[in-house]
């Protein structure tokens, strides 16, 4: 029995990398370089993602409270090198598993999101490369694309216009009808004409993600736009993101990470 008209318009629509999907066909190991991040695969199931445009896994979990910033180092000096930061975080008693689970896949759904965004730039696949965070919890290629499209069409429906997504935000000065809620409040307290939902991500520890369907609800409400392209230059909307280097080597990419923490103190 073929499958009805619109079930198969939305399975099309699902697959938004092809070339994501011949791996997944093929069981790849390996690291999907895009233009806005890095899709990391094994067995053809994504293990997990990375984005600058989104808080690492990192963030999440010592923002929240479930992981101490010296406990997160701590792991990855321990157990990068062999590519089990997260089983040693459980093992260790740092992390309860499930809290793990939450925030790497947390993580691995935002990152997906902006990685798997719309763009011109062919994509790079490099087999063989692991991520050091380890086996935590694989997610079917097709999940991740149904879940990024139903973000997008979410994202949409509340605000068509997707520049607040990535343009310095600032306040209008239209009156405030109704409450803002308190979430919602923490966000807008921080847009100041500079400010990206990527910034505001980092700086309240949250997925982008969400940050981004608050700043479109709030522009929605007509309480933040984005700062005119004559004010904001051509840094409002980046067309391409600069990605960190994708290495086989695990040492090579943990000394990187703990070089440009130690450059952050």
């Amino acid at each position: 029995m073929r499958p009805a008209p619109d079930a198969r318009r939305i399975s099309e629509q699902a697959v938004l990398s092809p070339m994501l999907q011949r791996l997944a066909a093929e069981r790849a190991t390996g690291a999907l370089m895009r233009d806005r991040g890095t899709l990391y695969l094994a067995d053809g199931q994504v293990v997990h993602a990375e984005s600058p445009a989104t808080p690492g896994i990192d963030v999440l979990l010592t923002a929240g409270g479930a992981l101490r910033g010296e406990g997160w180092w701590d792991a990855v000096a321990q157990a990068g090198a062999g590519q089990r930061v997260g089983r040693y975080l459980v093992d260790s008693g740092r992390v309860p598993g499930g809290a793990l689970e939450l925030c790497h896949l947390g993580a691995l759904y935002d990152a997906a999101f902006f990685a798997l965004a719309p763009t011109h730039t062919p994509a790079r696949f490099r087999y063989g490369v692991s991520h050091w965070i380890g086996p935590v919890r694989p997610v079917p290629v097709d999940s991740v694309q149904r879940e990024t499209l139903r973000r997008r069409e979410l994202l949409h429906r509340i605000w068509p216009d997707a520049l607040t997504d990535s343009a310095p935000l600032t306040p209008t000065t239209h009156p405030v009808d109704a409450p803002v809620p308190p979430r919602q409040r923490r966000v807008l307290d921080l847009v100041n004409g500079v400010r990206t939902a990527t910034d505001i991500a980092q700086e309240l520890g949250r997925s982008a993600f969400h940050i981004l369907v608050d700043l479109r609800r709030l522009a929605a409400a007509g309480l933040v736009e984005p700062v005119p392209l004559t004010a904001a230059g051509s840094a409002s909307a980046p067309d391409r993101i600069e990605l960190p280097e994708v290495t086989a080597d695990p040492d090579v990419a943990l000394l990187r990470r703990l070089r440009d923490a130690l450059e952050a103190l």
